[in-house]
């Protein structure tokens, strides 16, 4: 099947049209449809998708959406692009269960390659939820190599096991946002510098222990009608000492002035040195994705 930019008919009745043609709201009840019965559905309402495009750099009229013309032009699938220096990102694919298995999945796909590449971007990311195997196996033949695994980890509300050593020091904003550019690691779309910085809200804490461990944690809290209700896009980085300790110490110092929120840490690796202090301090997976990458190439 060839690529098929935006306004083209992929069949007597389909045609993809850029997403920019659509409301928030129509494009949040459309994902919301194609999603029904993922293996992990994450729904959304207009507001969150709305924080969505704005803080993932998604350009709508780069996405496009998949309409039966014989229908009334209803949505029967649609796919995101967000767009930064030198990277692309697809998100938000997704097509209505009943419309699956006729090509529209993969001509939404290659309508954003064909995009990303006429802007000569060299590298196309995404991440796909474990097991998917269908999305897989379709990543697979446009191109994608499977680069990374990637947990998503939970922690309901409550204080730290024990009572966590250091002095730390609390951080709000730019000066929050600075510590960033000390980051050793090569982040996913989601936790990228750039996602933080939009994201706002961020704050920070600085530590040191009485052993010379050091580190600093970055996060976000977010809220719902102003106020507090979900701590965010964790990043920690150790500058001495071990991982796990001081790790442990940062998420306890952080439970200890937030105890009533619960966590949501995202992409993180599973060779992050920190991970034994995430699982240490209450933290459970909830599933995996799988980060793909692709350097140019076509379906």
């Amino acid at each position: 099947m060839a690529v098929l930019a935006p306004g083209i008919q992929l069949s007597a009745s389909v045609q993809l049209v850029p997403a920019s043609r659509y409301t928030v709201a129509q494009l949040t009840a459309a994902y919301n449809q194609t999603r029904v019965d993922y293996l992990v559905p994450m729904p959304m309402n207009a507001a969150r998708l709305a924080e969505y495009i704005h803080t993932y750099d998604v350009d709508l009229d780069a996405s496009v959406v998949a309409v039966d013309a014989s229908a009334d032009g209803q949505i029967l699938g649609l796919a995101m692009l967000g767009v930064r220096p030198g990277r692309s990102w697809i998100t938000r694919l997704g097509v209505l269960p009943a419309s699956r298995r006729g090509g529209i999945g993969r001509a939404l796909l290659q309508a954003l390659l064909q995009t990303s590449d006429a802007r000569a971007i060299p590298l196309n990311v995404l991440e796909v939820i474990k097991n998917n195997t269908p999305a897989y196996n379709l990543f697979i033949q446009c191109g994608f190599i499977a680069r990374h695994e990637l947990l998503v980890l939970r922690r309901p509300p409550g204080p730290p096991a024990s009572a966590p050593a250091g002095r730390v020091e609390w951080l709000e904003g730019a000066d929050a946002l600075a510590l960033l550019a000390g980051r050793a690691d090569t982040p996913s779309w989601i936790t990228e510098t750039e996602s933080i910085t939009r994201a706002g809200h961020v704050q920070a804490l600085t530590l040191q222990l009485p052993d010379g461990g050091a580190g600093w944690l970055v996060f976000q809290e977010q809220t719902f009608h102003g106020l507090p209700m979900l701590l965010t896009r964790l990043t920690l980085r150790t500058l001495a000492g071990a991982p796990a300790e001081v790790g442990r110490a940062m998420l306890g110092h952080l439970y200890t002035r937030f105890p009533d929120l619960d966590t949501q840490a995202e992409n993180v690796l599973e060779a992050d040195p920190h991970l034994p202090a995430f699982l240490d301090q209450g933290f459970v997976e909830s599933f995996r994705r799988i980060e793909m990458h692709r350097f140019y190439g076509g379906c």
